[in-house]
């Protein structure tokens, strides 16, 4: 279908919802992090917008005991994260003092108590007017016109009431990808085969997280397997602050745990996290958790995947299909398991004395989650559906291979993304597993750089006038990579800009300005590409970032300060598709004088810590970039160039 052809439709089923009583110009369907970013992004840019959640909070796993950020380069992730993590910040300073321990525990931002996450997220929502809230409402229908969506049915999980929205554009931030599965996108769950998209680490997995080798058993096959899902707990150590277990769950079984005991003696609990915070519990039943300190004597607590004994593989089977009644008991089981593992570290006598102790000085925090028992309401569904977009993310996009410098240049970037692959095990021990769990994989730095996320993976394939920035269009290994949620909340700060695009030129989401869309995301704070030499504070970050989208930079350094040579200068020209000559003559580096010729009125960047640079003098790197940037964003039928937004290819 043609782009004008796919204009034309796009239209004429706006003006079709119109008629219908448009809710809103965007709907949101998804209360996580990632939906937030997209509602706020849209209303930002003067579109209305309706949010809908289906649980009564806002926040997803931010919100829900995930208390401290999964983000390993700080500066690879910007934009609405960072404006997050600086309230975050600002909340504790305001509350308790600049020098207070609070503040200090709070790590600039990125640690945060649930409450407060869930503070910060409702402010942030409540300061655009624009966007209504639906809160507490699970998806009934998906209304289409053709091939794209034109409304949505969502049910009142209280009151039953049954609500119509009408929209332009409608973003799937569930981390299920439940909007996308009722319009009718085509979707993956499980694991890819090892030769599907050529990925190492796909499919059936043995993986030695010390040694980093393949363990017998490992044969790459694909599978319809997901990884575990848990839940993260916040703990007190306060004791005005506890809400003490006084009876195990219900459907407590001992013999779920009592595969602990073999860890214990085999030594694979003799490691831990050391905090000053946290007595060592290292070679002790405690190490079933991974126990991180937050503001407010507070604790997260994650499930330790790395050993045989770890129960929640296999529990969540069947779940990204499930109906909502057969969810909420796959909900209900894991939440139950989860207690009774806490239960039988705090009073199970075969565990030693002193043991028990420790575990009971950590109880769930009384002033958390009060509507629901001081336990977290969000699952952790850290993998469901993944739609199939008009590109898939691999291993091969979020890693660097031996011939390059840096990961995969995608011409259409919205983000950077940079976790390390990271999945959860997706079966409890077999016969023979002596060493880890099959498909765990623990945080693989040694092969994960931080890399370029396209916007083609939002894009469903098949279904117009719909995103999905959650469960979005890429390998379970990648996905292993991308699902965290400071990469979900640039995704959906990306998704926001592109609806808004969109419905402003009257295109399809899959013919959205690439070019004027990154801009926008730049001018927002967000990163397209990750550079170890540059910051936010180079008078050329946002043109580095754009031209890093193009393959002007061959590894993770951009040199931003360093003088650029006619040849560097030549190639960048033709990269950014500017007919404009580079004399080869005139000395090995191009001169201001040069550049000034060349882009007359937009190279005056000057540097303030030495503004008497003369005609003369080489251009530096950063300098050319910024001129390049400002000439191509020139009004007029000369200005700029055809982007190649849905270009991926390795830097030369």
């Amino acid at each position: 279908m043609t782009a004008c052809l796919r204009g034309f439709l796009c239209i004429f089923a706006l003006c079709l919802a119109a008629a219908r009583g448009t809710g809103s110009d965007v709907v949101v369907y998804g209360g996580t992090p990632g939906g937030i970013a997209a509602a706020i992004s849209a209303a930002r840019l003067g579109r209305t917008v309706t949010l809908v959640s289906y649980q009564r909070h806002l926040g997803g796993m931010t919100a829900s005991g995930l208390g401290r950020s999964d983000i390993e380069t700080h500066e690879a992730i910007g934009g609405f994260f960072r404006e997050f993590v600086g309230n975050v910040y600002r909340y504790y300073v305001g509350k308790y003092g600049e020098q207070s321990e609070n503040v200090r525990q709070c790590n600039h931002g990125y640690f945060c108590e649930p409450a407060v996450a869930e503070h910060v997220f409702d402010e942030l929502v409540a300061a655009e007017p624009r966007i209504r809230i639906l809160r507490n409402n699970r998806l009934e229908e998906v209304l289409r016109a053709a091939n794209r969506v034109t409304g949505i049915r969502v049910r009142d999980r209280d009151t039953q009431a049954l609500t119509e929205l009408r929209g332009g554009i409608f973003i799937d931030a569930s981390y299920e990808g439940d909007l996308a599965a009722y319009a009718g996108a085509a979707y993956r769950v499980g694991r890819e085969s090892r030769a599907d998209f050529n990925e190492l680490h796909a499919g059936v997995v043995y993986l030695d997280p010390k040694t980093r080798s393949f363990l017998p058993g490992s044969t790459g096959e694909g599978d319809d397997r997901i990884g575990a899902y848990t839940f993260r707990l916040c703990l007190s150590y306060d004791e005005a602050n506890s809400y003490v277990l006084t009876s195990p769950p219900p459907d407590y079984q001992r013999a779920r745990y009592t595969g602990y005991f073999d860890d214990l003696k085999a030594g694979r609990m003799s490691t831990a996290p050391a905090h000053p915070e946290v007595p060592p519990y290292a070679n002790t039943m405690l190490r079933a958790f991974t126990l991180s300190p937050l503001p407010n004597r507070k604790i997260d607590a994650n499930l330790y995947a790395g050993l045989l004994g770890y129960p929640f593989p296999e529990e969540n089977y069947g779940y990204p299909d499930a109906s909502w009644a057969e969810r909420e008991k796959i909900t209900e089981r894991i939440r139950n398991i989860t207690l009774g593992l806490l239960w039988f570290l705090q009073n199970d006598p075969e565990i030693p004395a002193e043991q028990r102790q420790m575990a009971r000085r950590y109880n769930l925090a009384k002033d958390e989650f009060t509507d629901n028992g001081h336990f977290p309401w969000q699952l952790y569904v850290r993998e469901a559906r993944r739609i199939v977009g008009l590109y898939t993310l691999s291993e091969n996009d979020v890693t660097v291979g031996p011939s390059r410098g840096r990961a995969r240049i995608h011409g259409d970037s919205i983000t950077a993304g940079e976790y390390p692959i990271d999945s959860m095990p997706v079966r409890k021990r077999q016969p023979g597993d002596d060493v880890v769990l099959e498909g765990y994989l623990l945080m693989l730095r040694n092969i994960t750089r931080p890399y370029q996320i396209p916007y083609r993976i939002i894009v469903p394939e098949r279904v117009e006038g719909l995103l999905v920035p959650v469960a979005a269009s890429t390998t379970h290994i990648a996905f292993s990579s991308i699902r965290l949620e400071p990469t979900w909340m640039a995704m959906g700060q990306a998704a926001g800009v592109a609806a808004h695009l969109a419905l402003q030129s009257g295109v399809s989401l899959r013919d959205v300005d690439i070019d004027r869309m990154q801009r926008i995301l730049l001018d927002q704070g967000q990163v397209l590409t990750y550079f170890s030499d540059v910051d936010a504070q180079d008078p050329a970050w946002k043109a580095l970032q754009y031209f890093g989208t193009r393959g002007f930079f061959r590894d993770y350094s951009a040199q931003s300060h360093e003088p650029v040579s006619r040849a560097t200068a030549a190639d960048w020209l033709a990269a950014a598709q500017l007919s404009l000559h580079i004399s080869s003559s005139g000395g090995h580096y191009l001169t201001r004088g040069e550049l000034i010729q060349m882009f007359p009125g937009v190279a005056a960047w000057q540097n303030p810590a030495n503004p008497a640079r003369g005609p003369q003098d080489p251009v530096w790197r950063g300098e050319l970039c910024q001129a390049l940037y400002n000439w191509m964003d020139r009004p007029g039928p000369s200005a700029g160039s055809s982007h190649p937004g849905h270009q991926s290819e390795a830097p030369k």
